[in-house]
């Protein structure tokens, strides 16, 4: 059985056009971000780029980015979405994914909601290896004591943009 191509489109958002790739069976998102398509396809595991893509509608995934950029932060992590990783990896991206819009957590109080509260560092890799922003939303994901840190979409002022868009009033950049 041939499988049908990925389904990849576009959407302005104040950050820059995010663009999204899903599986058309089942609605899931396998990569997006802020970056050319061409880049959200090679994050994509080989059996998945093998599949090829077509644009097209995504009419759950525009209902959702519309109502996150409308003030419905949680809209986004509604959205089936799926990456390739490690079982940790896997289970930090799932609590990621519970970090309610509006709010934001340390390394260390994501490692700690995955079990694993000395494993801030596999936390800030796990962020930084997403691929399915913001739908797995690691820019809710701070330094300790507030400082927001590095934002592989877009940097700091991205990060700090999409945590005011959400209701979060980050403490302060740099260090």
């Amino acid at each position: 059985m041939i499988e049908p191509p990925l389904v990849a489109a576009s959407y302005d958002t104040p950050f820059g056009t995010l663009r999204v790739l899903l599986t058309p069976e089942d609605g899931t998102v396998r990569s997006s971000g802020f970056r050319p398509l061409r880049d959200s396809v090679a994050a994509l595991p080989a059996g998945l780029q093998a599949r090829g893509w077509v644009e097209g509608d995504q009419p759950d995934v525009a209902a959702a980015i519309g109502a996150w950029l409308d003030g419905d932060g949680d809209a986004i992590t509604a959205i089936p979405a799926a990456q390739e990783g490690g079982p940790f990896f896997q289970e930090l991206w799932a609590q990621l994914r519970t970090v309610p819009s509006g709010t934001s957590v340390s390394y260390q109080e994501l490692a700690e909601m995955a079990g694993r509260p000395r494993a801030m560092r596999a936390a800030g890799t796990a962020c930084a290896r997403n691929n399915l922003a913001p739908f797995v939303p690691c820019h809710r994901v701070v330094k300790s004591g507030g400082r927001l840190g590095s934002y592989g979409y877009g940097g700091e002022s991205m990060k700090a943009g999409m945590l005011v868009l959400e209701g979060e009033r980050p403490a302060r950049t740099g260090g």
